[in-house]
C-alpha cells in the first residue's frame, strides 16, 4: 500500500531531529570524557576510537527506517567496542572511586536501533538475533549484576517489544484499510453492473415496444398519403411520416448509446463520427425564435468534425428546449447561444437576459415542469454535465459540457 507523501516527509523530519539530538549528545559526552580524564598521561586513542564508533552508530539512525539491520549492526559494533574498553582499561582512568562493574554503559543509539530492527526489518530472525546480542553485551553475564541486567533489558527488550507491537498494529490498520478499499471497489463494480443491466433492459424495451409502435405509425402515415385525395391531407400525412422516420432514427441511436460499452476516455474520445457533422444546423431554431419576437445571437467556434451525431442531436435538443423555455418564461429577452468545439469536448451555453415583458400564464402552464430534468438525464446519458440557474444580471443560463464522441452499438469501433 502506498504511503502519502506528507507521512514520508514527517517521518524524515522526525528521523533527522532524532539523529541530530543523539549525535550531539554523544559528541558532548565524548569530548567531555576525553578532556576531563582523571589521568592526563593515559593514552586517549582507545577511548577516542570507542567514542567515534558511538557517534557513527548514532548518525546511522537517519536511515533506521530503510536500513534497520545496518543501524542495529552498528549499535552492536559500538557496544562491543565499549564493552571491550571497559573490560581492558581500569576504572581509575574513567571515574575514580566508581566500580564500573555495577554500572550500565551503553551507546545512546541502542534503544532506537532495537526498536527500528523489530519495527521495520523484514528479516525477523536477524533482527531478534541482533537484539539478543545487544542484550548479552549490556547484561555482561561474565560479570553479572541484577541491576545491570534489569537496566539492560529496559534498553533493549522494551524497545524491541514496543517495535513489535507498533508493527503489528500498523499491519492490522493497513489490512483493514485495504479490506475497506476492496469492499468499496467491489460495491462500485456491482453498481456499475446494475447500471449496465438497467441500460440493457431499457434498450430492449425501447427497441421492442416504442420502435414497433412508431414503425406502425410511419407505415400508416405512408398509406394515408398514398390513399388520400385531398392534397392537404397528403401533405400532413407526409409530414407525419417524415417526423416518425426521424424519430425512429434517433431512437435507434439512443438504443445504441444504451447498449454501447462504457467509455474509457481513451482513443474513442479522439475518434470522429463517420456520419458527418456533429451539431445539426441551429439556424432554423434561431429563425423560429426570432419569428416570434425572441432575438437570438448564435456563436459557433471550433471544428465540429470530431464529434458524433448523437452528441449533435443532444446539443440540438438542449438548444431547442432552452429557447422554448425562454419563449415561455422570459418573453422579449435577448438570448445568446454559444457552441464551442474543444477537441474531445463540446460546450453549449444558452444565456438569456432578463425578460422585457410579463410571461403569458397560459404558456407557462402548458409544460410538464420536467424540461430541465429531462435535459439533465439526456446529457448524463451520453456522459456530459449540465448546470442551469439564474445569471448574475437577472437572466438565466444553461451550461452544458458534452463528450465529443459517444460510441453506439452501431459504430464500427464497437462491432464484434
Amino acid at each position: 500500500m502506498q504511503r502519502p507523501s506528507w507521512r514520508w516527509n514527517r517521518s524524515t523530519a522526525t528521523d533527522l531531529v532524532l539523529t541530530l539530538v543523539i549525535v550531539t549528545a554523544e559528541l558532548v559526552f565524548s569530548v567531555t570524557g576525553i578532556l576531563w580524564r582523571p589521568d592526563p598521561t593515559s593514552d586517549p586513542v582507545a577511548p577516542t576510537f570507542v567514542n567515534l564508533t558511538m557517534v557513527a552508530s548514532a548518525a546511522l539512525l537517519l536511515v533506521r527506517r530503510t536500513r534497520p539491520l545496518l543501524v542495529c549492526l552498528a549499535a552492536v559494533a559500538s557496544t562491543s567496542a565499549l564493552a571491550a574498553l571497559l573490560t581492558a582499561l581500569p576504572a581509575s582512568l574513567w571515574l575514580p572511586g566508581t566500580d564500573m562493574a555495577d554500572q550500565l554503559w551503553t551507546p545512546l543509539a541502542v534503544p532506537f536501533a532495537c526498536y527500528a530492527a523489530i519495527r521495520y526489518s523484514r528479516d525477523r530472525w536477524a533482527a531478534w538475533a541482533l537484539v539478543a546480542v545487544l542484550t548479552l553485551l549490556l547484561v555482561r553475564p561474565w560479570n553479572f549484576y541484577p541491576t545491570v541486567s534489569i537496566s539492560a533489558l529496559m534498553f533493549t527488550a522494551f524497545p524491541a517489544l514496543l517495535g513489535m507491537y507498533v508493527g503489528a498494529r500498523r499491519r492490522l490498520v493497513d489490512a483493514l484499510t485495504e479490506r475497506a478499499e476492496r469492499a468499496e471497489r467491489e460495491q462500485h463494480l456491482l453498481a456499475e453492473q446494475a447500471r449496465a443491466d438497467e441500460r440493457a433492459r431499457l434498450a430492449g424495451e425501447m427497441h421492442d415496444i416504442v420502435s414497433h409502435r412508431i414503425s406502425l405509425m410511419v407505415l400508416q402515415a405512408g398509406a394515408l398519403r398514398m390513399s388520400a385525395g385531398d392534397p392537404g391531407i397528403r401533405q400532413a400525412a407526409e409530414d407525419l411520416r417524415a417526423s416518425g422516420a426521424e424519430a425512429l432514427h434517433e431512437l435507434r441511436e439512443l438504443v445504441g448509446v444504451l447498449r454501447a460499452p462504457e467509455r474509457t476516455g481513451g482513443d474513442e474520445a479522439a475518434a470522429a463520427d463517420p456520419d458527418g457533422p456533429a451539431v445539426p444546423d441551429l439556424s432554423a431554431l434561431v429563425a423560429e425564435s426570432e419569428s416570434v419576437g425572441v432575438p437570438v445571437e448564435l456563436v459557433e467556434e471550433g471544428d465540429p468534425s470530431r464529434a458524433s451525431g448523437v452528441v449533435g442531436r443532444t446539443a440540438y435538443r438542449i438548444v431547442q428546449e432552452s429557447l422554448t423555455n425562454v419563449r415561455k418564461h422570459a418573453p422579449g429577452a435577448r438570448v445568446r447561444v454559444g457552441v464551442r468545439h474543444m477537441g474531445d469536448r463540446v460546450r453549449l451555453t444558452v444565456r438569456n437576459a432578463p425578460p422585457t415583458a410579463a410571461a403569458d400564464p397560459a404558456l407557462t402552464a402548458s409544460g410538464s415542469g420536467s424540461g430541465l430534468l429531462g435535459l439533465r438525464q439526456r446529457v448524463e446519458l451520453v456522459g456530459g454535465t449540465l448546470r442551469a440557474g439564474p445569471a448574475d444580471d437577472g437572466g438565466f443560463e444553461v451550461d452544458v459540457t458534452l463528450p465529443a464522441y459517444v460510441p453506439t452499438a452501431e459504430d464500427p469501433a464497437h462491432a464484434r
